[in-house]
């Protein structure tokens, strides 16, 4: 049991370590190159019909910081959790003894997918925070565009991932919580890709400094516990660094934030997500673990539609995401990021409790 605990702790406790320590570097890194966004987003295409371009936006939208704080943060989260997985990989090899192959939480069963996951999507998030940065280009300066680029990637992704949950590891059911299995058959590929975009889709809620990393943290750190719980002690720990990374990222996060997570953060960890539930069998828990995430992307859907039929003055909030919402109507971004952490940790252990229970 120590071990186990130790398995789960130490190497989250080591990731955070490490984030603190590259974040020198990769500061350096980020200011000496400048990149962050050469024009802010109220220079778009004027003709767009985007919230970006209201004037509740214009109004709380913070055009100097757009332009001075770097993007691609997110680095440090999944280098840190690279580093921290090899490590402790080549010391398992190098010295094998029982304390450190306890340790290993690398699997091919458990953590192979999730990390590849991670760094794939990290990865593509880059280039795209790189080609933002640029400022250069049809795809910088075409939000429309970039999007689609970004969802057929994930497309790919979903497809090549549910293939080898299907082929390789039989999962072709998910778990109803209080029901049972849900054997969906080969259903279960594109169900797997509509639940990648659909967690890809709350990326939205890295609107506000801090708001991101600490929610996502949390839910991180609710998978670690059902993992454990499940007997899965490699996700756990796999989750659990993840968790320490977010919080060594968060440390620096804070508001004013030093840099911003970026695409190759909130992409590479929301996809990364999506692994996870289904590897846990929390896919349908997942709204309610990550509540936070689901309502804030599900508040840009809604306007977008409620717009598109009863046209401009058919908004139902000031600007969307909600986040955005609260800020246009007062509220300060630190109030609307600790609520958003104290609604994430109580729906995180309503999700834990039901998890364990059904």
């Amino acid at each position: 049991m120590i071990l186990s605990l130790l398995k789960i702790f130490l190497p989250a406790a080591l990731a955070f370590i490490v984030g603190i320590m590259i974040t020198p570097i990769m500061t350096h890194f980020f200011y000496k190159y400048k990149m962050w966004k050469k024009k802010p987003r109220l220079e778009y295409d004027p003709t767009s019909k985007s919230d970006i371009l209201s004037d509740d936006f214009i109004k709380i939208n913070n055009a100097n910081e757009e332009t001075s704080t770097p993007r691609a943060g997110g680095m440090i989260i999944w280098i840190s959790v690279i580093l921290v997985s090899g490590i402790i990989f080549i010391l398992s090899q190098i010295f094998p003894n029982d304390i450190l192959g306890k340790l290993n939480f690398l699997s091919r069963n458990q953590t192979l997918i999730p990390l590849a996951t991670l760094l794939l999507g990290s990865l593509i998030g880059l280039v795209d925070d790189l080609l933002q940065v640029s400022g250069k280009g049809s795809y910088a300066n075409d939000a429309i565009k970039y999007r689609r680029i970004k969802i057929i990637s994930i497309i790919l992704i979903g497809f090549v991932i549910s293939l080898w949950f299907y082929f390789k590891l039989d999962m072709s059911s998910i778990n109803i919580p209080f029901d049972g299995k849900w054997e969906l058959g080969i259903w279960f590929i594109p169900f797997f890709i509509f639940i990648m975009l659909a967690t890809f889709s709350t990326s939205v809620i890295d609107g506000v400094d801090g708001l991101s990393g600490g929610v996502l943290a949390t839910v991180f750190a609710s998978m670690a516990t059902i993992a454990f719980f499940n007997h899965q002690l490699d996700i756990s720990a796999f989750c659990t660094v993840i968790t320490g990374a977010i919080l060594a990222f968060l440390w620096f996060n804070i508001p004013p934030a030093r840099f911003y997570m970026g695409e190759t953060g909130i992409l590479g960890l929301t996809v990364t997500l999506a692994v996870i539930a289904f590897l846990t069998d929390t896919v349908l828990l997942l709204p309610i673990i990550a509540f936070p995430l689901a309502i804030t992307a599900f508040s840009s859907f809604i306007q977008i539609i409620s717009k598109k039929i009863f046209g401009p003055k058919g908004k139902i909030f000031k600007v969307a995401p909600l986040h955005h919402h609260f800020e246009a109507i007062g509220w300060t971004r630190a109030k609307i990021t600790m609520r958003y952490w104290i609604i994430s940790v109580m729906c995180a252990i309503i999700g834990i409790i039901i998890a364990l229970i059904s």
